[in-house]
C-alpha cells in the first residue's frame, strides 16, 4: 500500500470498497476457527499492503498496515501476525504491532515473515533530516494529544466552566482559547518551560501529583514527550507558515472479516501545503456498536462473535471519518428468494456476503395483518381475511398493498406520524388553538391523502406565511416559535442533521463549525409575526423584507444564509430567503433530503431505519447498508417524490414479507432484514385495535364519539386518555421520533389486566361480548373463529378453540349454581369478555410480526 494521494477521497474509496465487498471480495466467508493453519497458503495483497517507509524528521512514524489474501479469496489482515526484522537495524525499528519509528538517517528493509505466508514481504524505510526537529505545533500537535487523553472532553476540563479551574475549549475545537488558558491563565503556572518536567500539566497528567482524573498520560510515553519538548522550545503556538489539516482519510475503509478477528487502521492526515502525515497513534477511536466492535487507541479493532455490519468513528481535530466492517457468519445461502426489486437484490446481496440465510415467507394471513397495521395503522376485517387467504391471484399482495394505500387509514395513520414529528402541540390551550392544531393537521392529512410530492409538502411547510386559516402550514411556526427551534427542526426533520451541538462549539461527531449553524440560521432570521387578534390562528406571519444574516457570537461575525454544506447565498433583502433554503432542500443533488425521508419510513415499516438513530444522518454514523439507502433515495428522486410509491416498493419486496420466525442462525439478527422484526403496536393502533376487537369506540373529549386514535390531531388526547400515556404516544414537545416510547413496563400490564379503561371496553353496551352472547344461531366454534381472525387474522387451534369452549362452559355452570346472581345472560357476556380478554393480551396481538 503506498501512502495515498491527496486527491483520494475516503468517500471514494468506501464506495468501490462496499462494492467489492458486496460483488466480489467475499468469496467463501469463514467462521471464528483460525485461519492461519500450516496448510493455508496466504499470499501478500500489495495493493492493500505497506510496501515502503518515508520518514523525514526524528518526531515522525509510521503504522504498518499487511494485508494477505486467502486462498479461496477476501483479504486478511496480517499485520500483527508476522515476525518484523529490520536490515540495517540503525535505520528504523519495528515493533510487534508494526509501527514504525526512524533511529537515523539511511536506508533499510524491513522484513516480515509469517507460516503460511507464500514468500517474505520486503519494505523499503528510508530516513531523511533525522537531526532536524520539526518544530511542535500547538494545534497540529499538542492539542491532539490534550484530546486524545480526554483532558478536553465534556466530563472533564473542556465543560465551558471547566474543573478545578482550568478550563479547555470541548475536544480542542478552539485551539487559540486552548493555548490562552494554558500558557496566561493562573499567571502561566501550569507550565515551567526552565524545568518542562515540573510544570503542573505533566506531572498532573502521568500522576506524579495528585489528579482527579487519574493517570492520563504515561511518562516517557511519546505523548508525554511531546508535550515536554513543547514546553521546552518555549511555548510556541507555531511556526508562522503553519498548515491546517484540510482532511483525514482512513484505510481500510471497509473490509470483510471473521467473527472474533481484527483489523488495524491506518489514519493519514493530509495538510494545507501538501504534505501528510500518519497519525494513528494520535486520532480518537470510538466503536458505533460497542457489542461487535472493540477498538483501542493504537486503531486496532477486534470483532466480537457477531453477525453483521459495525464502524468505527475516527476523528482528528474537528475533522471526522468511519471504517465499516462486515462480519459473516460464513454458511451457504442457497435458498435466496427470487428478488422483486432492488431493495431484495441488494439485501439478499448482503446476506450471501454474510452467509445469513433468510427466513421463509410468511403466511398470507400474516402478511396481510403487517401490510395493514403498517399502512392503514387497522387489522384487516374477517372479510378481507377470508377473501386474501382463499384467493389464488399470484398478485393479490401487490393488490392489497394497492387497496391500503388507499384506505382512508393510510392518511390518518402517516398524518399521525407527522403531527408528532411536526410538534402539533396544543400543550394545555386546547381552547384557545384549537383551530390551529386542528387545521394544521387537517392540512398534513389532505397532503397525504393527495399524495402531495414530498418536496412540494416540505416546501409549503418551510416558506409558509400569511394567517394559519388560510395557510394552515403557518401553524408550525407556532408551534416552533424560536428562530433557533426551527432551524435545528427543519435540519433535523427533513436533512436528519442534529446541528443543535454547534450552536456553542464544533459538532464533537460531524464536519458543522459555529459558523455552519448560525449560517443556517440565518435562513429564519427575517420572520416577523403580526398579531392582529388575541385568538393565535389570526397572526399573520411575514417576511420583514430586511437582510437576512445572523451573527457568530463568538466571533461576532456577520454570517449570510449558507445551506449545510454549501456556500453563502447572496439574497436581495425583498425576498423571503426561505424560499431559497426550500430550493436547495429538494434539490436532487442535495445529499440529505431524499435519504433522510427514505430512512424514516424505512424505519416505520422494518422497525430500524438503515441509519440509525433514524434522523442522526452522518458520515461517523454509517448505513447498514449504503449502497440500499443510495438506491432507495434515487427511487425517490426519481418517482418525483412519491410517498406512496416508495411505501409500495418497500411493502412489495420480499424482504418485507420475510417470516418473523428466526431459523437457527438467525435469531440474533438485529440489522441485517434477515427476518422480520416483531414490534410492539403503538398506543393509537393499539388502542384502536382492541376497540376492534371488543367492538368498543373511542370517547375522548374535544372529539365525536368512535374517532379513532390514530386519527387524533394534537396531544391533547394525552391529558385525559392514560392508556395512550402509558403506552408512550408522544407529547410532541421535539421533532424526535424518539419520543415516542416503545419500552415495555409493568404499568402498561396491570393497565391491560386490570384498569377501569379496559373493563369500559371490554364490557361496551353495543361491544363484541354483548353481540355474540346474544347470537343463538352461529355456533360456538365460529364465533370463536370470528373472533380470532379478527384479532390475529387466523383460525383459531383445536386447542384454542377447546379452552374457549371450556371457560364458557363453566360460567353457564356458575349461572346455574345461583341464576340470581350470575343469570345465563350476564354469564354469557362475562364469558365472552373473558375471553376477548385473553386474546387482546396476547404478544401476537400486542405485535406486529
Amino acid at each position: 500500500m503506498t501512502t495515498p494521494s491527496p486527491t483520494r477521497r475516503p468517500s471514494e474509496c468506501r464506495i468501490s470498497l462496499v462494492l467489492s465487498l458486496w460483488m466480489f471480495i467475499a468469496g467463501p466467508a469463514v467462521g471464528t476457527a483460525s485461519v492461519f493453519a500450516a496448510d493455508a497458503q496466504l499470499s501478500i495483497d500489495r495493493t492493500h499492503t505497506t510496501t515502503s517507509v518515508e520518514l523525514v524528521a526524528p518526531s515522525e512514524s509510521r503504522q504498518l498496515l499487511l494485508t494477505a489474501t486467502r486462498p479461496g479469496g477476501g483479504l486478511l489482515d496480517v499485520t500483527r501476525n508476522v515476525v518484523y526484522s529490520v536490515t540495517p537495524s540503525t535505520v528504523v525499528e519495528v515493533d510487534a504491532t508494526g509501527f514504525v519509528k526512524p533511529l537515523g538517517n539511511g536506508t533499510a528493509t524491513i522484513n516480515a515473515q509469517m507460516e503460511g505466508l507464500d514468500s517474505p514481504l520486503e519494505i523499503s524505510a528510508v530516513v531523511t533530516s533525522f537531526h532536524v526537529q520539526r518544530p511542535v505545533s500547538f494545534p497540529n500537535d499538542v492539542v491532539p494529544q490534550l484530546t486524545r487523553a480526554g483532558c478536553n472532553g465534556g466530563a472533564c476540563h473542556g465543560t465551558p466552566k471547566g474543573r478545578n479551574n482550568f478550563r479547555l475549549s470541548l475536544l480542542g475545537f478552539e485551539p487559540r482559547d486552548d493555548y490562552e488558558f494554558l500558557t496566561r491563565e493562573s499567571k502561566g503556572r501550569r507550565l515551567f518551560p526552565a524545568a518542562p518536567e515540573r510544570s503542573l500539566l505533566l506531572q498532573k497528567a502521568c500522576g506524579e501529583t495528585p489528579h482527579g482524573g487519574g493517570i492520563r498520560i504515561q511518562k516517557h510515553s511519546d505523548s508525554y514527550d511531546l508535550l515536554k519538548r513543547w514546553i521546552s522550545e518555549g511555548l510556541s503556538y507555531g511556526p508562522q507558515n503553519d498548515p491546517t489539516v484540510k482532511r483525514i482519510d482512513i484505510f481500510p475503509s471497509d473490509r470483510v472479516v471473521n467473527r472474533g478477528g481484527s483489523q488495524q487502521l491506518v489514519v493519514t492526515a493530509f495538510f494545507s501545503d501538501g504534505t501528510f502525515r500518519d497519525i494513528t497513534r494520535v486520532a480518537e477511536y470510538k466503536a458505533n456498536q460497542p457489542d461487535m466492535c472493540d477498538v483501542d487507541h493504537h486503531g486496532l479493532a477486534t470483532f466480537k462473535d457477531m453477525t453483521g455490519t459495525t464502524s468505527v468513528m475516527i476523528r482528528f481535530q474537528e475533522h471526522v471519518g468511519a471504517f465499516m466492517a462486515t462480519i459473516p457468519l460464513g454458511l451457504p445461502t442457497p435458498d435466496l428468494p427470487t428478488p422483486t426489486n432492488f431493495i431484495d437484490e441488494l439485501i439478499f446481496a448482503k446476506l450471501e456476503t454474510l452467509g445469513l440465510p433468510p427466513s421463509e415467507a410468511c403466511h398470507d394471513s400474516t402478511f396481510l395483518r403487517r401490510v395493514s397495521l403498517d399502512i392503514a395503522g387497522r387489522l384487516p376485517t374477517v372479510q378481507e381475511t377470508r377473501e386474501f387467504t382463499a384467493s389464488h391471484d399470484s398478485g393479490k399482495r401487490a393488490a392489497a398493498v394497492n387497496r391500503l394505500l388507499d384506505d382512508v387509514g393510510y392518511a390518518d395513520l402517516f398524518a399521525n406520524k407527522w403531527a408528532g414529528i411536526l410538534r402539533n402541540k396544543a400543550g394545555g390551550n386546547l381552547e384557545q388553538v384549537a383551530r390551529e392544531t386542528f387545521g394544521f393537521h387537517a392540512w398534513i392529512r389532505a397532503s397525504l391523502s393527495a399524495n402531495k410530492p414530498f418536496d412540494h409538502f416540505a416546501t409549503e411547510l418551510i416558506t409558509a406565511r400569511g394567517r394559519p386559516d388560510t395557510n394552515p402550514a403557518v401553524s408550525w411556526y407556532r408551534a416552533v416559535s424560536d428562530p433557533k427551534d426551527q432551524m435545528a427542526d427543519i435540519a433535523q426533520v427533513f436533512l436528519g442533521v442534529r446541528i443543535q451541538c454547534a450552536q456553542c462549539h464544533h459538532h464533537p461527531y460531524e464536519k458543522w463549525t459555529q459558523d455552519d449553524y448560525h449560517g443556517f440560521a440565518a435562513f429564519f432570521s427575517t420572520i416577523g409575526r403580526k398579531e392582529v387578534r388575541k385568538l393565535p390562528e389570526d397572526d399573520i406571519l411575514y417576511h420583514k423584507r430586511i437582510p437576512a444574516i445572523a451573527q457568530n457570537p463568538h466571533t461576532n461575525v456577520d454570517l449570510k444564509p449558507t445551506p449545510l454544506g454549501g456556500e453563502p447565498l447572496e439574497i436581495p433583502a425583498e425576498r423571503d430567503p426561505r424560499i431559497d433554503l426550500a430550493e436547495v432542500m429538494t434539490s436532487p443533488a442535495n445529499p440529505f433530503f431524499a435519504k433522510m425521508l427514505v430512512n424514516r419510513y424505512w424505519k416505520h415499516f422494518f422497525g430500524r431505519g438503515l441509519v440509525e438513530p433514524e434522523d442522526d444522518m452522518r458520515v461517523t454514523n454509517p448505513a447498514t447498508h449504503p449502497l440500499l439507502l443510495e438506491q432507495l433515495a434515487k427511487s425517490f428522486v426519481a418517482s418525483g417524490y412519491d410517498l406512496k410509491n416508495l411505501c409500495r416498493t418497500i411493502c412489495n419486496s420480499q424482504t418485507y414479507q420475510r417470516s418473523s420466525f428466526p431459523n437457527q442462525h438467525n435469531s440474533n439478527d438485529e440489522q441485517n432484514f434477515a427476518r422480520y422484526y416483531p414490534r410492539r403496536l403503538t398506543a393509537e393502533v393499539m388502542l384502536d385495535a382492541i376497540n376492534d376487537v371488543a367492538g368498543a369506540r373511542n370517547n375522548f373529549n374535544h372529539q365525536p364519539v368512535g374517532v379513532r386514535a390514530i386519527a387524533l390531531p394534537d396531544d391533547s388526547a394525552n391529558n385525559d386518555s392514560f392508556f395512550l400515556r402509558v403506552f408512550g404516544r408522544p407529547q410532541m414537545d421535539t421533532a424526535c421520533e424518539c419520543e415516542r416510547s416503545a419500552s415495555a413496563d409493568l404499568s402498561q400490564s396491570l393497565h391491560l389486566i386490570n384498569s377501569d379503561a379496559m373493563q369500559r371496553i371490554l364490557s361496551a353496551s353495543d361491544g363484541r361480548a354483548v353481540k355474540l352472547s346474544r347470537d343463538k344461531d352461529s355456533g360456538i366454534q365460529a364465533k370463536v373463529a370470528e373472533l380470532y381472525l379478527q384479532a390475529v387474522s387466523r383460525e383459531p387451534t383445536d386447542s384454542e378453540v377447546s379452552v374457549a369452549l371450556a371457560h364458557l362452559k363453566k360460567k353457564q355452570d356458575q349461572s346455574a349454581v345461583d341464576p340470581q346472581v350470575l343469570s345465563p345472560d350476564q354469564a354469557a357476556r362475562e364469558g365472552w369478555e373473558d375471553i376477548i380478554w385473553v386474546v387482546v393480551n396476547t404478544k401476537e396481538f400486542l405485535f406486529n410480526h
